[in-house]
């Protein structure tokens, strides 16, 4: 299969997949989003890997959604409707991975980058990687999977404290939360994610991805149950004062004023 935006990369049964838009720092765009949402399912029906890693290329692992992108949502919230299916699809195809899905976390992740990050099953980050969900600091509800995995790795009053902000956190403090597994310098990050594959690689592959399914269960069922929800209300932002607001003063390099509900 073919991807213009995600990079296919293979070392012997371990698949590499890097989101391969470094001149934009890896930020998602319609295209993006797309294959994002065809990507994984395409890695687990893979029959020549059998374990995953999902990276970026360049300085950023995704600097979260493309704001040409988000501007055109903005200018015309039906077509929103269309990236809930996709969000929905890119969600629920990562949990319904068999394979194990490792995070080489390369850079900074930020908003839906965040999030396709923290759904992967382990995480290993460069110690000057940067992690947020700034959802709301632009306008818009969390909606895309971020206020579902948050608490599920940091707990319900952590992941208030930094979700309700904004707030960008870096590895070194993620990793100290729970929120990432593994902080390295850059140098050091391929060879750690090479030797936790490799684990991953001389083990029993039935017994790993059925342990696997187990883990995710509760997730899947979190999900199912909240993601639509959540994606329905950040629509609603999507046609706020707020959100315009923002945009306008990221536009214009200044701090936005909101006027709230």
């Amino acid at each position: 299969m073919q991807f213009n935006t995600i990079e296919v990369r293979r070392k012997g049964r371990l698949l590499t997949l890097a989101l391969n838009r470094p001149d934009d720092l890896n930020a998602v765009n319609l295209r993006l989003h797309e294959e994002l949402a065809d990507v994984f399912v395409w890695a687990d029906g893979d029959s020549d890997s059998d374990v995953v890693v999902l990276t970026g290329n360049g300085k950023a692992f995704s600097a979260g959604g493309d704001f040409s992108h988000i501007q055109n949502l903005a200018a015309n919230p039906d077509l929103f409707d269309e990236e809930i299916r996709l969000a929905r699809r890119i969600v629920g195809s990562i949990l319904d991975m068999q394979k194990p899905l490792v995070c080489r976390l390369n850079g900074h992740a930020v908003g839906l980058g965040a999030t396709l990050a923290l759904f992967c099953d382990v995480i290993f980050a460069a110690d000057s990687a940067k992690i947020g969900d700034p959802h709301v600091s632009v306008g818009l509800t969390a909606g895309d999977g971020g206020a579902i995995i948050w608490p599920q790795l940091i707990g319900v009053h952590r992941a208030k404290e930094f979700l309700l902000t904004g707030q960008v956190l870096s590895a070194t403090d993620a990793a100290q939360l729970g929120l990432v597994n593994h902080v390295l310098p850059i140098e050091e990050l391929d060879e750690a994610v090479d030797a936790y594959c490799d684990k991953l690689l001389s083990g029993p592959q039935l017994a790993i991805r059925n342990t696997k399914e187990l883990l995710n269960a509760p997730l899947k069922v979190l999900v199912d149950s909240l993601l639509g929800r959540g994606l329905e209300l950040e629509k609603k932002t999507l046609q706020s004062e707020d959100h315009r607001e923002a945009l306008a003063a990221l536009k214009e390099k200044r701090r936005p004023r909101f006027k709230g509900a």
